[in-house]
């Protein structure tokens, strides 16, 4: 899986549906790597320090690890939404988070990835959704929670870090 290394050519940060979002520049097919989520790693105690002070910050925050989550702020991927029907997962190669396609995704379509393949059965983070899409789930919660036939789906893709499907 080819990754760009600088994915500002292919990938925009625009408005979408629900605030700002990933936005794609080119199609991209299905497999393919979309781009490489950078940021700096910062322990689950700084997490929930950004919690404290901008729930936001630490909402954007992706596991990297067991241990360890990768901040990306100032970053594309702070940028990257949530979707119960995404066309995106992430991957992980290497020291590298990666967004991959799961689905073809057209030039001008938002990029989303499903958050709860990076919220092992330990996390206790919660989102309501808002992603509009038919099969919705209304709430966004860890891994042990997702129906079964998402699960088996998302790991048929690769899409879920071995870390998180150890937590299961």
């Amino acid at each position: 899986m080819a990754i760009p290394t600088d994915p500002r050519g292919w990938i925009q940060v625009q408005k979408v549906k629900n605030g700002r979002g990933l936005v794609a520049l080119r199609p991209f097919r299905a497999g393919q790597g979309v781009m490489p989520i950078m940021g700096k790693l910062v322990t689950a105690d700084e997490v929930w320090r950004y919690w404290e002070k901008d729930p936001k910050s630490g909402a954007n925050c992706f596991r990297y690890d067991a241990d360890r989550y990768l901040d990306p702020a100032g970053q594309l991927g702070a940028f990257a939404n949530h979707s119960c029907h995404p066309n995106t997962g992430i991957v992980r190669r290497g020291r590298t988070l990666i967004l991959k396609a799961i689905a073809t995704i057209s030039a001008g379509t938002e990029v989303t990835h499903d958050y709860s393949t990076l919220l092992g059965a330990d996390d206790v983070w919660t989102m309501r959704c808002n992603c509009g899409e038919q099969v919705c789930r209304g709430t966004v919660r860890n891994i042990a929670k997702l129906p079964a036939v998402t699960l088996a789906r998302y790991r048929r893709l690769g899409v879920v870090p071995e870390f998180i499907l150890d937590t299961v």
